[in-house]
């Protein structure tokens, strides 16, 4: 039977569209121009398509015509496809396009026409298309004068979109954080500059397109003679000709942006603006695209800019006193902290108790003889892999491993024996024994095979250690999550929250509900959102670009494989009823399908919207259309198929869904007008506020009900009562430690809930490294978090965190402790986190989690000598001596030294992590520098000469620019430049040798310790 395809006039684009439930080639590419010359052609060798033109009644070009079409399959093997094809005729015609086989047949302009898989039809389009969004239907063809015809010829070809976005020029320059002159109402706003070059030849019916740009923050006023700037929804914005204007060749217009809040990072600008015009495929504006740097990795953003004005942009506020860690201020802070020491264990995170005993070296390098009792083979797999890995295999050494419950040996403890006859083992679980295998691992690297002795007792500070990476704001793939659970295990993290799902992207295949994946995993050009959503946050519009994308039903299940055989629970998260755009439009493109098909009953069973609902709101982020109707029963079937699609994954996994994290949070004021709601609050007497916490409390009793424990975040889960929640609750607390977040965590600790520690602050690892506009992340919770930071956190007193840390501007603070927490109550876990908003590649993920989560990690397993026990309602200020700033930097020193360590194995495992430029100077014509961690090596150029190894203080001449560079010499850092100048740093002299400088009282940089 011959498949049809049905184009259809959509006049909201001003052209024929492909249905989705359509069939067509894989992909046609139509471009006719001269004298009945056809291009119609699939993208890759191996498909053919045969076609020819015959132009009727007419010996010149009559008819314009582009588009696409793309064919996919769904989960259920169909065949569907997807695009347009738009023609702009110049003078009235009949044209007949064939393939190499059919029937040939006529049609008018406006009526539904058909080709069959053979046969393509384009025929009796006289009349030039209008491009007006409002317009209904084509206009006629008696209605077209002469003039209109003619005009037509001047119309935006694809050929002339492509040609401007290639060579559009566009500048983003960030003019200042500290106006003056903010809009009515606004405390706070910056200057951006907007420039859009045009090249030398600008073509005709260019007023028909516009540039789309996103722009995280709102814009509150915008000024341009020539362009309109409006908002379409979250960060995508329009930039439109206004009326009566037109763009001139070779001219540079620039489009003044005032923003709400702050830019701090050139990295809050977003790459892969593009330009669209209607009937015609956008495009990405060539100069707005990301570059990544073949030496370090590292994303750059060429249109931005470079920021480098400190007093009008590191800080807005009059009383934020941060500063931008130039190479001279990072190399106080440095040499502040202390040289790493070389430790005598490397082990990471820090054991409960290590021994060492005399005794000669065991020389593993032999090969090891594994012996298992009372633990499965597959159970420590991984880590008897990872043992190979450092080249030890099989031989005579005896490794035995012994599990046995005990009540001083919990699933998780270990005890490790390295003694000249062998290695023993003896545990309390499987996830004990890998522990203890991780543990010999590291040792025996550092000690190059061949380990002293060593007597080691392990367990574990905190019994839940996480990880959360974000997949629904920009994708990251199946393969860069098996290689995060790889390294969680081997520094012992044990819980993997994957966010899923978010107002920008769905990332899981759900099978009962396609539209889900095949819509909400994807951006790409379609204002519609039948067969894509929009772009946001910079994401590349091609649905190839990494940034697109989602994990299968087999994905999904190969990660849960991973992750059982290291012990590490999966904790799956789709954020509702709010951040739920995806969603929500995924669930539109089927209502469409399905309505459209007649099966009006199955079409709304999934439908998330109320669609009489007049509310009008925008959430934190700028939509006004991302929260699930939560007085809708629809959204209760959707949540259930969810979640019963997930038990499914687990259950063919053979792991068992333990947790569910609903999200629960920033809900936007929705519902107030929504018809449905009304007639539920008149019923219950509810009001719109009561609305949220109901959702919570009904989907958590529906996990319950399944044995699954319910998790979301603290804001949103705070609106429940207690006493219509489940008895077990896990509630990750995001307060900010200086605004609200200590109380909030003790209040809900005295709930009984399971409290994961997740505070901004210190645990949101896409925050900015350093205070750096070349550093990337957003800012809002912290201006910076290093690997210092984080492992000065103390978990267990978070009032006593004051004593070394400073609140997002810089001030010194107190933390009062006054909501107490009851006896008997303690934290359940500290989650490091990772938001995709800016992080756009895999390894980026790299860059922002590593090394800063291997001091998150060690805190959550290892209480420091220094952290002071908590005492119920005693309050911290910084510099409180009760945390003794001399041990801090000693447990640092040592920290350093087996991070340092780790960083060879980070190599071997193919982590982009961050390499941190040196803290520098240049003092009496000599360059001193010293890195974060040992093991980094520092090189530096002069006058634009080649790259030199230092080795020590050095002479120099001029400016200098200095990097550091990875143990295997694969990678580098971002390059920093020094300059000759001396700056005053409170009087004080910073004397630096190759690698052991000697600490001095420095300035306070932002978010610093204070010393003594």
């Amino acid at each position: 039977m011959d498949r049809q395809i049905t184009f259809r006039w959509d006049p909201l684009v001003g052209s024929y569209n492909v249905p989705s439930d359509s069939v067509a080639e894989h992909f046609l590419e139509l471009q006719i121009e001269r004298r009945g010359l056809l291009l119609l052609r699939p993208p890759m060798a191996g498909m053919s398509t045969c076609a020819s033109l015959a132009a009727v009644d007419s010996p010149e070009p009559s008819l314009r015509c582009s588009g696409h079409i793309v064919q996919s399959v769904d989960p259920e093997g169909r065949p569907f496809a997807t695009g347009t094809i738009a023609c702009l005729p110049i003078q009235a015609t009949v044209l007949l396009l064939t393939a190499s086989t059919g029937h040939d047949k006529f049609i008018t302009k406006g009526e539904d026409w058909s080709m069959s898989s053979a046969t393509a039809l384009i025929a009796a389009l006289a009349a030039p298309l209008s491009f007006q969004l409002a317009q209904a239907a084509p206009p006629s063809l008696a209605s077209t004068s002469v003039e209109e015809t003619a005009r037509s010829v001047d119309a935006l070809t694809q050929r002339d979109l492509d040609s401007l976005a290639a060579d559009l020029g566009y500048r983003m320059t960030i003019v200042s954080n500290r106006p003056g002159n903010c809009p009515t109402g606004k405390v706070v706003c910056f200057d951006v500059d907007l420039a859009i070059t045009t090249p030398a030849r600008v073509p005709a019916g260019i007023a028909a397109a516009e540039i789309r740009f996103g722009f995280i923050n709102g814009i509150v006023a915008a000024s341009s003679d020539v362009f309109d700037v409006r908002l379409i929804n979250g960060d995508l914005h329009r930039l439109s000709i206004k009326p009566g204007q037109t763009w001139a060749a070779a001219t540079t217009y620039h489009v003044r942006l005032v923003g709400a809040g702050n830019w701090f990072s050139t990295y809050h600008a977003m790459p892969n603006a593009h330009i669209v015009a209607p009937g015609l495929q956008g495009r990405v504006i060539a100069a707005s695209k990301p570059r990544v740097d073949g030496q370090s990795g590292l994303e750059s953003l060429p249109f931005v800019a470079p920021m480098t004005d400190e007093a009008l942009l590191a800080t807005q506020a009059v009383d934020d006193v941060t500063r931008w860690l130039a190479p001279e201020r990072a190399l106080e802070r440095y040499a502040t902290r202390g040289p790493a020491s070389t430790p005598d264990t490397v082990i990471l995170p820090l054991p409960a108790s290590i021994n060492r005993p005399a005794g000669e070296p065991l020389d593993l390098t032999r090969g090891v003889q594994v012996k298992l009792s009372g633990v499965n083979a597959r159970d420590v797999a991984p880590a008897l892999a990872a043992i190979n890995a450092v080249g030890i295999g099989k031989g005579p050494v005896p490794l035995r491993i012994l599990v046995h419950p005990a009540a001083d040996l919990g699933a998780e403890a270990y005890r490790l024996s390295i003694r000249p006859a062998g290695v023993d083992i003896r545990a309390g679980g499987a996830a004990g024994a890998s522990y203890a295998l991780r543990s010999l691992v590291q040792q025996a690297a550092g000690e190059q095979g061949r380990p002293r002795p060593l007597e080691v007792q392990d367990a574990p500070r905190l019994p839940f250690r996480g990880l959360h990476v974000d997949l629904g704001r920009n994708f990251h793939s199946r393969d860069e999550i098996l290689k995060l659970i790889e390294q969680m295990a081997t520094y012992k993290l044990n819980r993997l929250h994957l966010h899923l799902g978010d107002d920008e992207g769905w990332r899981l295949e759900i099978p009962a509900l396609p539209e889900l994946t095949r819509v909400g995993g994807y951006r790409c050009f379609d204002d519609t959102e039948q067969t894509c959503l929009l772009p946001q946050l910079g994401a590349n519009p091609d649905p190839a670009a990494p940034t697109n994308g989602f994990l299968t039903q087999a994905d999904y299940v190969a990660i849960l494989h991973a992750a059982r055989d290291r012990q590490i629970e999966v904790i799956p998260s789709f954020d509702m009823p709010g951040h739920s755009r995806a969603a929500i439009r995924s669930m539109e493109a089927r209502y469409a399908r399905l309505m459209a098909a007649g099966r009006r009953s199955e079409a709304e069973r999934y439908r998330l919207v109320d669609p009489n609902d007049a509310t009008r709101y925008r959430s934190i982020q700028n939509y006004n259309d991302n929260t699930l109707n939560v007085c809708s029963e629809n959204t209760y079937h959707f949540v259930d198929t969810v979640i019963d699609a997930i038990r499914a994954m687990h259950k063919t996994a053979g792991v068992p869904l333990r947790t569910y994290h609903i999200g629960a949070d920033e809900t936007a004021g929705a519902w107030t007008d929504s018809p449905a709601c009304r007639a539920r609050m008149a019923k219950t007497g509810e009001k719109p506020a009561d609305l949220g916490a109901a959702f919570i409390e009904r989907v958590a009793g529906d996990l319950a009900k399944r044995g699954i424990m319910v998790a979301g975040w603290s804001d949103g889960l705070s609106h429940t009562a207690a006493d219509r929640m489940p008895a077990k609750v896990q509630t990750n607390i995001w307060g900010g430690m200086f605004t609200g977040g200590v109380t909030e965590a003790h209040e809900q600790l005295n709930r009984g809930w399971a409290v994961v520690l997740s505070m901004p602050d210190v645990t949101y690892l896409d925050m900015p490294n350093a205070v750096d506009p070349m550093e990337s992340g957003y800012d809002w919770g912290a201006r910076e978090t290093d690997s210092f930071k984080a492992f000065a956190f103390m978990p267990e007193n978070l009032p006593a965190n004051a004593a070394l840390m400073t609140d997002v501007k810089s001030r010194p603070s107190t933390i009062a402790d006054t909501a107490p927490v009851a006896q008997n109550r303690r934290i359940a876990g500290l989650q490091a986190q990772v938001w995709s908003e800016t992080v756009r590649g895999d390894a980026q993920v790299d860059y922002m989690l590593f090394p800063r989560v291997l001091a998150l990690a060690e805190r959550a397993w290892h209480r420091a000598a220094w952290e002071p026990t908590y005492v119920a309602g005693t309050s911290y200020t910084f510099g409180d001596a009760r945390v003794p700033m001399s041990d801090v930097y000693r447990d640092w020193r040592d920290f350093a030294g087996r991070a340092g360590a780790a960083l060879s194995a980070m190599d071997r495992a193919g982590i982009a992590y961050r390499l941190a430029p040196p803290g520098a100077r240049i003092a009496n014509g000599q360059l001193e520098a010293m890195a974060e961690l040992p093991g980094e090596t520092i090189e530096y150029s002069d006058a634009g000469g080649q790259w030199r190894p230092y080795a020590g203080p050095v002479a120099v001449t001029g400016d200098v620019v200095v990097r550091t560079r990875s143990p295997d010499g694969r990678r580098v850092g971002r390059s920093v430049t020094v300059t000759q100048r001396q700056e005053a740093t409170n009087g004080s002299q910073v004397a630096v040798a190759a690698t052991r400088p000697s600490p001095a009282a420095p300035a306070q940089p932002a978010n610093s310790v204070p010393t003594q």
